[in-house]
């Protein structure tokens, strides 16, 4: 089995939606895979990966404005590592997600035509890293 493993590197804002649609499918075209999977993955506790809509960044806004609405930033949160952005932060992550996986095919990542593969920031503003590892499911 062929992998193929590149980091993203993100500077987030404070509660910033940041599409990576594009440098995903760059990694995929440079690993030369034409069939398999791959997996996304965000080694972070405040931060998240997710598919969603690009074409309309407002629909960014207003999943971080519902997700505050659940899990709003809060005084007494009995977990508080630094702040209390950083423990709804961990909630919110856990929530996403941190991973996820896609299909591969024709030497792209299979995403529908609205999709867009988005990572979340729930803290910052942080120096972050986005993994992505593409498998080949030829021999």
């Amino acid at each position: 089995m062929t992998t193929y493993l590149e980091k993203i590197s993100i500077n987030s804002n404070y509660e910033g939606m940041h599409d990576i649609t594009a440098e995903v499918q760059e990694i995929v075209k440079k690993s030369g895979i034409q069939s398999g999977f791959l997996i996304v993955s965000c080694n972070h506790t405040t931060a998240g990966i997710t598919v969603t809509s690009f074409w309309d960044k407002r629909g960014h806004r207003d999943m971080q404005e519902d997700l505050n609405k659940v899990i709003p930033t809060r005084n007494d949160f009995r977990h508080q590592f630094d702040t209390p952005t950083d423990a709804s932060g961990h909630i919110k992550t856990s929530l996403i997600g941190v991973n996820i996986p896609l299909i591969v095919e024709n030497g792209r990542a299979m995403l529908g035509s609205s999709q867009g593969i988005v990572f979340c920031e729930f803290d910052g503003p942080r120096k972050r890293q986005v993994f992505v590892k593409v498998f080949s499911d030829q021999d």
